[in-house]
């Protein structure tokens, strides 16, 4: 019998409960990626094969080197636009040269901390983010609905009431495998004719072999290939981190973000000697796998492309029956469970901030608007920092005292000190009816940047313009160092 230390170490997939879930749950991600794959590859304008292969290699890569379990990877739509122009324009060498080097990009921002910087993206915009990407995906199953026989629109209302009520029946077997299977005996069983995964193009019948870009080894390569591999990697790392801190919220555990940076790199290289497009994280598939699904751990991953291999190679034709309804009914579904509801309820709005509104309002807009989900972080990180900038700007305080004798002026300044309060702070002072004799009492201020030394230089020097004296007290450690480093060495303009 093992030992309890033993059964400790065992890890969690081998518990027969668990490793059912996870099974079934790679393959209801692996039927969803197949249609996905295609059209992202039809995107970036290479062979559907090409989008396949690197769904696979990207999903078994990152399940042994990633930082989040349960995390699915694969050809993405925004990797995809990144570098469908260099294919157009230089050839389908060149686009796996990128890829390999924008893995290579990822592995270094990983390695220099790139994902520490995830720390200082607000909740407002991570709700705009996750708010954004569900109206993505639901936008994405919309062509999927137009100018399609009238069968298609049941199928789907089928396909949607299945997933809302097996699993009221039982829940051993994830309910949109259900409802692909029993969807796809219907359609075929009647012959129904509805546009199906055969239609999205032709599946790959044989692995993928590695080998080298065919592009020649120069400089002239480097700099064509660098700035689209550059842009992936960002992009690529952008969208994995953020969806790797939304698993991390929805199963509560913690993930190792630096490792996922790597990770992408990885798998990133991997998958361009193996003459795949590249990708990052998928939130679709994700939550698929770990909302809808319930897996938990890195066999999933694994499995998502084993199985997407599998169903191509060995089970090409059968896949190719399955009817697109099916699988927009799965997204349509990941959809409604993805966006945060709460955040839009009357009762939310009446009580949330104004700027935290704004913020998260920005954030879906920009990445509806341009299909890019860091433009939409970034725009949403910014106004953030705008809104907490003016914020904290018109708390710094300014109060003075005059003794009874009239000879000396205090002046207390409380509050943080940098360029949004700062700025204001000169022309409060009174030079011309202060006393002989100023105090400026910062005890219950901060210093944050030169610009603050900068303010504080200005007003000493219309001061002493005027004959009098000016005397700074109460700064903390931090802020005298600051202001001992920098005083008299900027310019009092600035």
């Amino acid at each position: 019998m093992p030992s309890p230390a033993l059964l400790a170490r065992r890890p969690s997939w081998l518990s027969p409960v668990v490793l059912r879930t996870e099974v079934l749950g790679g393959l209801v991600v692996a039927l969803a990626l197949v249609p996905e794959a295609i059209s992202f590859s039809i995107i970036a304008g290479v062979d559907p094969a090409i989008g396949l292969f690197a769904s696979f290699t990207m999903a078994v890569t990152i399940a042994v080197v990633g930082g989040r379990p349960a995390m699915i990877s694969a050809a993405t739509g925004a990797v995809a636009l990144v570098i469908a122009p260099l294919n157009r324009e230089h050839g389908f060498g060149y686009l796996v040269a990128a890829v390999i080097l924008a893995g290579v990009f990822q592995i270094g921002l990983g390695a220099l901390g790139v994902a520490r910087l995830l720390r200082f993206v607000p909740r407002s915009v991570m709700v705009g983010f996750v708010n954004a990407l569900s109206i993505l995906v639901f936008m994405a199953q919309v062509p999927e609905l137009r100018d399609v026989p009238w069968a298609v629109y049941p199928l789907v209302a089928a396909g949607l009431g299945l997933m809302v009520f097996f699993p009221r029946v039982t829940t051993l077997v994830p309910a949109p495998l259900v409802s692909i299977v029993i969807l796809t005996t219907i359609t075929v069983a009647a012959g129904i004719a509805v546009p199906t995964v055969g239609d999205k193009g032709a599946l790959p019948s044989a692995l993928p072999v590695p080998g080298l870009p065919d592009v020649p080894f120069t400089l002239d390569t480097l700099t064509t290939i660098a700035p689209y591999a550059f842009a992936m990697a960002l992009v690529g790392l952008m969208e994995s981190l953020m969806t790797a801190t939304l698993v991390d919220e929805i199963t509560d555990t913690h993930s190792s973000k630096t490792r996922e940076s790597v990770g992408q790199g990885v798998a990133n290289i991997v998958t361009g000697f193996f003459g795949g497009m590249g990708g990052c994280a998928m939130i679709g598939q994700t939550m698929i796998n770990v909302k809808v699904s319930g897996a938990r751990t890195r066999l999933s991953t694994f499995l998502a492309g084993v199985f997407l291999m599998v169903l191509c190679i060995v089970f090409g034709p059968v896949v190719s029956e399955i009817p697109m309804a099916a699988l927009v009914a799965v997204m349509v579904m990941v959809c409604v469970a993805t966006f945060d509801w709460h955040s839009v309820a009357p009762k939310t709005l009446k009580r949330m901030p104004a700027g935290e509104i704004t913020v998260m309002v920005i954030t879906v807009v920009c990445v509806v608007a341009t299909h890019n989900l860091a433009v939409g972080v970034i725009a949403g990180s910014v106004t953030a920092i705008v809104i907490f900038a003016r914020r904290v700007a018109h708390r710094a305080s300014l109060t003075s005292v005059t003794d009874a004798d009239g000879g000396k002026v205090v002046y207390r300044v409380a509050g943080e000190l940098f360029f949004a309060s700062s700025n204001d702070l000169a022309g409060r002072f009174d030079y011309a009816g202060d006393p002989d004799k100023v105090v400026i009492d910062l005890s219950s201020a901060h210093i944050w940047d030169a610009s603050s030394v900068a303010a504080l230089d200005a007003i000493e020097a219309r001061y002493r313009q005027r004959g009098k004296d000016v005397e700074i007290t109460g700064l903390n450690e931090p802020s005298a160092r600051l202001h001992a480093t920098l005083s008299g060495e900027l310019s009092a303009g600035h």
